[in-house]
């Protein structure tokens, strides 16, 4: 099996989002804490600018939950550039233990499920689980300088300028949903080359981990109000369905991707959104919103990442994936 059952079911106590102007032009912009009006956000670099977000967005959420810094026993976080320096160079605005992680843009569910294992076996209280992406840092990073302009391929997608965390806690005292499962996926690879084409990359794994959750689980698609995927877009989106229909699951009717509903219109964004922000943002938002409202009871976060970097993709490697799966409910 691949699946932990939480006894204990922690809670996701808070969250915290900020988000570029672009992403608060879609749904989300309504349920984020802040709207960035400038991507820089003040500072002399992207690099910078996303560190900044991810702080802010770990502040938000212990203000949020009414707690202080006394409180949090432990930041879980990882980012997407070299040696996740947004995670470790926010860490240092905090006095309190860091545990950096990376799974690209699978963080997300990624160090949910690690805090809630902490906080399930009684080991912590209280931990921030957080994660952020930038635009701009990402594509110099994985792709082209932003002073080529080169030009966008239909299949690309755009990576989300934005970040959220949540504190995962023992307690609340007030309702809260409850993480009460998670699934941590394997490394699934089918032979990807294109750092443009995420979504078909991502797809196979994400697939994978949904499947193998049903099975550990022994429930069915139906059970979910929602099953929401990372940032497949919506050519991955596609592609995860026809994968997991061939196996005998059906998710057309409640499945969601993030990257399909981040941005205004997707047309003009080609499939979507990407990026470790991406699920964060939606998540710790639009989705936490409803779950809040009991508008939604029984959501499945499988977030994707692509396991690449620019050397790999430079000695022309495949493209190597995971999801990991968190059942998140209000119980």
């Amino acid at each position: 099996m691949q699946t932990i059952l939480f006894k204990n079911k922690p809670k996701i106590l808070s969250t915290g989002t900020i988000a570029g102007p672009k992403e608060c032009e879609g749904v989300i912009g309504k349920f984020v804490d802040k709207t960035l009006t400038d991507d820089m956000f003040g500072e002399s670099t992207y690099e910078k600018a996303e560190c900044k977000m991810l702080s802010y967005a770990i502040t938000k959420a212990i203000e949020n939950g009414r707690m202080n810094e006394k409180d949090v026993d432990m930041l879980i976080s990882g980012d997407l550039l070299n040696q996740i320096i947004s995670a470790s160079f926010a860490a240092r605005d905090f006095d309190f233990p860091f545990l950096g992680v990376y799974g690209a843009c699978s963080t997300l569910a990624e160090s949910f499920a690690i805090a809630a294992s902490f906080v399930n076996a009684g080991y912590y209280r209280n931990i921030v689980a957080a994660t952020g992406s930038h635009f701009s840092s990402a594509e110099r990073q994985y792709r082209y300088p932003l002073e080529l302009g080169n030009t966008r391929p239909p299949q690309s997608q755009w990576t989300v300028t934005g970040a959220g965390a949540a504190v995962i806690a023992s307690e609340a005292k007030e309702k809260a949903p409850s993480i009460t499962c998670a699934t941590f996926g394997k490394v699934v690879d089918f032979g990807i080359t294109d750092v443009n084409n995420m979504g078909a990359a991502m797809a196979p794994a994400a697939a994978d981990t949904i499947l193998n959750h049903l099975r550990d689980t022994g429930r069915s698609a139906g059970d979910y109000d929602l099953i929401i995927t990372g940032d497949l877009g919506a050519l991955g989106s596609r592609i995860v369905k026809d994968l997991t229909w061939e196996k005998g699951v059906d998710i057309a009717g409640n499945h969601v991707d993030c990257g399909e509903i981040v941005y205004n219109v997707i047309e003009d964004e080609f499939q979507g959104g990407s990026g470790a922000g991406c699920s964060a943002v939606v998540f710790n938002s639009y989705i936490y919103e409803k779950l809040k409202k009991g508008k939604l009871n029984k959501v499945l976060l499988a977030a994707t990442g692509a396991l690449l970097s620019t050397v790999s993709s430079g000695q022309g490697e495949s493209i190597p994936c995971i999801c990991h799966a968190v059942a998140i409910e209000n119980v």
